[in-house]
């Protein structure tokens, strides 16, 4: 017990060290070539951060710390509710050349059965709009993070990518997304954007997903729409026979089958059990009910006394009238159908002609949208989101420097003490078994000489 004492009171001073140290490394990060955008939530989110003035937005946004330890994040604060808050940067970050690195961490402390704990990486929007005004509406580049409700449990990567035939943004997601953490630690989820189109999707460090933003395989829709489209304008031709069977046109009824023998008859073997009581009901009056003092003929209707299973039948294999039982008519053969062959003039399941698609144009990469703000933009069931150290860099490296000082140690002391408490619970079991056993000892053999036991916690 002194040890495990001695374990927390080291890990709580070097986690103490830790944050003394990510406050400094923080303003180095916030101020490196290589990190573009960085927010710690050590200070204040107000006058930073804009919460949307949108009334559909009731959710309240607070500046809480994370349980267990004093890391300050930006809290979601109540359940069932809609939540938007949003970081315009001080410039639009340009993801056309080179690598860019999405990071942040999120802790689901009360879990999350249905809601979202994703960020929008919102395009430069149109003139008049104001980060009041921050919605669901305002149109984003890049949606990441996890989401899960039913039977939807990812972590999204959504590409809003415009085509440039038609002007029209459209949504791409990632295929086979990764799933959101079941636990309720803190993880860091991870976007590296490569310029050689490469797509990785990294949760606490460890790559999940590796995609290719040009593949059809990797995104749904595919970037790059199809070649040749199906002619919207071709219609299926009237004499167009899909049938691949028909009736036996020269098939005829049998003249001994009757299609109106019924399925089932009496049967007529059948004989009535032994011991059954015909002249017995299957119900009687019951001889206990007594009519209520307060029953009024006029205004409630004649009494009637209440029925109860008549004891008599209990013992017999029956009461009452007996009837044959019906069985299945061998002669049954139900309305006649000619029987199916193959369909000479079938033509196959028609499909329209194609065309090409005026829609199609090609790319050798992405044209991806400026990121001009950070949002979050989410309805939640669940309180206790904590979303922290959201991050955008050009740097790998920058990215897991970040993690290795921010999230892992929160990480790993969270983790020593989930796997402490079960030693102290089968500790304190333990005991209780050792002081149970001692007091059937004495209830056994008496309380002549005492059982001493030394009980250690």
């Amino acid at each position: 017990m002194e040890e495990s004492k001695h374990i927390r009171m080291r890990c709580s001073l070097l986690f103490a060290s830790l944050l003394i140290i990510d406050c400094f490394v923080s303003e180095i990060y916030a101020s490196s070539d290589s990190t573009i955008f960085y927010e710690s939530f050590n200070e204040s989110f107000v006058g930073s951060w804009i919460v949307s003035e949108n009334e559909h937005y009731s959710g309240v946004w607070q500046h809480s710390k994370s349980e267990g330890h004093d890391d300050h994040g930006l809290l979601v604060s109540e359940k069932a509710r809609k939540y938007a808050i949003v970081k315009e940067l001080d410039k639009p970050v340009e993801l056309k050349d080179g690598t860019t690195v999405l990071q942040f961490e999120v802790r689901l402390q009360n879990g999350l059965e249905c809601g979202g704990a994703y960020l929008k990486y919102l395009r430069p929007q149109n003139a008049g709009w104001t980060a009041k005004r921050f919605d669901n509406e305002s149109p984003y580049s890049i949606m990441f993070g996890p989401d899960k409700c039913g039977a939807t449990n990812k972590v999204h990567f959504i590409l809003k990518h415009k085509n440039p035939k038609t002007g029209e943004y459209v949504e791409h997601h990632l295929k086979s997304p990764p799933s959101v953490p079941s636990d309720r630690l803190t993880h860091v989820y991870t976007a590296i954007l490569k310029p050689n189109n490469e797509l990785r999707i990294l949760v606490d460090g460890k790559e999940k997903n590796k995609a290719n933003f040009m593949s059809s395989d990797d995104f749904e829709p595919s970037l790059i729409p199809a070649k040749m489209i199906p002619d919207p304008d071709d219609e299926k031709p009237e004499n167009w026979d899909e049938r691949s069977k028909i009736p036996d046109p020269d098939a005829t009824k049998p003249d001994d089958w009757d299609e109106n023998a019924p399925m089932e008859i009496l049967d007529e073997e059948a004989t009535m059990p032994e011991g059954w009581l015909e002249n017995e009901p299957e119900e009687i009056d019951d001889p206990e009910a007594l009519k209520p003092e307060d029953w009024d003929d006029e205004e409630d209707g004649e009494w009637e006394v209440p029925k109860i299973e008549n004891p008599k039948c209990e013992s017999a294999p029956g009461c009452g009238e007996w009837r044959r039982p019906m069985k299945r008519n061998p002669d049954y053969k139900g309305k006649w159908h000619a029987p199916l062959i193959d369909n000479p003039n079938y033509m196959g399941i028609w499909k329209p002609r194609e065309i090409p698609n005026p829609n199609y144009f090609e790319l050798d990469k992405p044209d991806f949208e400026p990121i001009a703000a950070v949002g979050i933009e989410i309805w939640t069931m669940q309180d206790g989101i904590l979303f922290d150290n959201i991050l955008i860099a050009n740097d790998e490296k920058s990215a897991k420097s970040i993690r290795d000082s921010t999230w892992k140690p929160k990480f790993s002391e969270l983790v020593e003490k989930a796997e402490e408490q079960p030693k102290i619970t089968v500790s304190v079991v333990v005991s209780i078994v050792v002081i149970i056993f001692s007091i059937l000892l004495r209830m056994l053999f008496g309380g002549n000489k005492a059982v001493q036991t030394k009980v250690s916690l």
